[in-house]
């Protein structure tokens, strides 16, 4: 059997359909990066991780706060290196969380969102991190960790403290 549709319900019914798919195909959450923690079972001496180091919400967000510096931590699983550097963002992030705008990147697993990011501020070596002061300039964009004692956090600290 056959209907007839009405032409305002077939626009309405095609309308409806195209912006459920593009918000279905778009990854761009607008909220930081929260609840950061590490994740479980992490090797902080080899590379033997085989999940990303850090756990959270929102961590396919991919903007740039326009109101708060922007923090990018760029890493994958399966790299001391990023697991050690991911310990420190988790550690002075309580001290952040309401102050800089937190950005995690999978790099093995980025979201739609973060392919900009990627483009513009990764250069090719794990850890990164940049940071954007809430202007948009560059502050900091380096890779390899801040510190070279594990669980020594003071030069993120810093960073962070001269972000704001």
């Amino acid at each position: 059997m056959r209907r007839n549709i009405k032409p305002l319900a077939l626009a309405f019914t095609i309308v409806a359909g195209l912006a459920i798919g593009i918000a279905l195909a778009t990854e761009a959450p607008s909220a930081p990066a929260t609840d950061l923690k590490l994740a479980p079972d992490l090797s902080f001496s080899d590379d033997s991780s085989p999940n990303f180091p850090i756990e959270g919400k929102n961590l396919a967000d991919g903007s740039l706060a326009s109101d708060h510096a922007t923090v990018i931590f760029f890493g994958t699983a399966n790299c001391w290196n990023t697991a050690r550097e991911a310990e420190r963002l988790v550690q002075v992030y309580p001290q952040y969380k309401d102050k800089i705008h937190f950005v995690v990147v999978d790099l093995w697993s980025p979201s739609v969102a973060q392919r900009g990011l990627i483009a513009r501020y990764y250069h090719g070596y794990i850890p990164t991190i940049a940071v954007i002061d809430s202007r948009g300039n560059v502050l900091y964009d380096r890779a390899g960790e801040t510190s070279g004692d594990r669980g020594d956090a003071s030069n993120l600290q810093k960073l962070l403290d001269s972000a704001r």
